[in-house]
């Protein structure tokens, strides 16, 4: 019976496995090149995440500049699309400055599934609720309906 190992991890890319002092020679990285990821905003994870953000500002704009009738279904679909708008934002960065990297004790992609499930549920219950008490004002209904799957 073999009791090999089954997943080992090293610092040491295979280029310094020649001794100490034979990278010396190569010019060194900017220290930047760790940090951001200049590529990421270019992808299409990136460019859905923008485009979320700027739904979720144009629907809560939508129902934050009309006039309320009823207080409490307006101001619930404000909360869900502003906390909805900072948890995207929060993974853009998340990818962005490569935290996935640094913070492995959490499963990312697990996370932003369950962000996704979530939050829709809730955007979803919120626009239901909006749109069924925005009967006659325009920009009530552009908001809500702005994010609602059944539209």
């Amino acid at each position: 019976m073999s009791h090999g190992a089954g997943l080992v991890r090293t610092t040491c890319s295979s280029g310094s496995a020649l001794g100490p002092g034979a990278g010396a020679a190569q010019p060194s990285a900017s220290p930047l090149e760790g940090l951001l990821d200049l590529s990421y905003p270019r992808t299409h994870a990136a460019l859905l995440k923008v485009a979320q953000m700027v739904t979720l500002l144009i629907a809560f704009i939508c129902v934050r500049s009309s006039l309320w009738t009823n207080y409490s279904a307006y101001s619930y679909f404000e909360v869900v699309t502003i906390c909805d708008l900072i948890m995207i934002l929060a993974f853009y960065l998340v990818h962005l400055f490569r935290f996935y990297r640094v913070l492995t004790c959490i499963s990312w992609p697990l996370s932003e599934l369950l962000h996704y499930l979530i939050g829709t549920l809730l955007l979803l219950i919120a626009s239901i609720v909006a749109a069924s008490k925005s009967y006659n004002q325009s920009g009530l209904v552009a908001g809500a309906d702005n994010q609602s799957p059944l539209a």
